[in-house]
């Protein structure tokens, strides 16, 4: 990192700052590489440390720092790309997943998933818990909604709780023919459990990603699936296909 000083601009100095900060994390470090301390870095680039933590502060929310008390600030990893309308199409569990299923329980889906299950009021079904983790860190939580109807053929003897019993409905589950999927995605803001799971504050903007699973004519599960907004970025294919793909990020020399 340089130790260019920074001109009078019109914008915010720790918006230029950052700017500055960013490109040089894209040239000059590497995934996991500590940064100088605040004063190395409020020295070299003529700023007050109050604006290089400004400028630290907006680089760590958009997912390109991370802060870890007893280490310091380090370069975040790649943003994690998952495919939103990717014509891939498997049930979930199937060969390739990279969601790890950790417990399963009967609880009474929203009113608008129950409305998209078409469940009666207060019905209960099968809600499979599944994390997904990055290079060692939380992204993604998923809450699977899945009718008795659509796994009537499992034993609630083998598998009464916990990861076994989840594995065994997605076991299930892929007995099915599948007949399609559609996804929907909207910006929402972390509950207190999504928060706890993926380690960021109530509240923090989060990615919720909607898909509906179709077989024999009809809706045979829901996901909803909650990611941190700063580990994915949304791009446009050419069909109009909505995907989160892999930020690039160029490594040091």
């Amino acid at each position: 990192m340089g130790t260019t000083q920074l001109e009078t601009v019109p914008e915010p100095k720790y918006w230029h700052l950052r700017t500055v900060l960013s490109e040089a994390l894209d040239s000059e470090f590497s995934v996991g590489e500590i940064l100088p301390n605040e004063r190395e870095l409020a020295a070299r680039f003529g700023v007050a440390r109050a604006t290089l933590r400004q400028a630290l502060e907006q680089l760590e929310l958009e997912g390109r720092l991370q802060r870890r008390r007893g280490v310091g600030t380090t370069v975040a990893p790649p943003r994690m790309g998952v495919a939103v309308g990717s014509e891939r199409q498997v049930w979930p569990g199937a060969s390739g997943d990279d969601w790890q299923a950790t417990d399963c329980a009967l609880t009474v889906p929203s009113p608008a998933v129950a409305l998209m299950l078409e469940a009666g009021e207060g019905e209960q079904v099968h809600t499979v818990r599944r994390s997904r983790v990055s290079h060692g860190q939380p992204v993604a939580a998923d809450l699977l909604h899945i009718p008795a109807s659509s796994v009537p053929e499992l034993s609630a003897i083998d598998s009464p709780t916990g990861s076994s019993r989840a594995r065994a409905v997605l076991r299930e589950l892929q007995r099915l023919d599948l007949d399609g999927q559609d996804r929907a995605v909207e910006l929402g803001s972390a509950r207190a459990d999504d928060a706890r799971e993926l380690d960021r504050l109530p509240g923090a903007p989060v990615l919720v990603v909607t898909t509906r699973f179709f077989a024999q004519g009809r809706t045979a599960a829901v996901s909803v699936a909650t990611y941190r907004a700063d580990t994915c970025r949304l791009t446009f294919g050419a069909e109009g296909a909505v995907e989160i793909h892999d930020a690039p990020r160029r490594q040091a020399s």
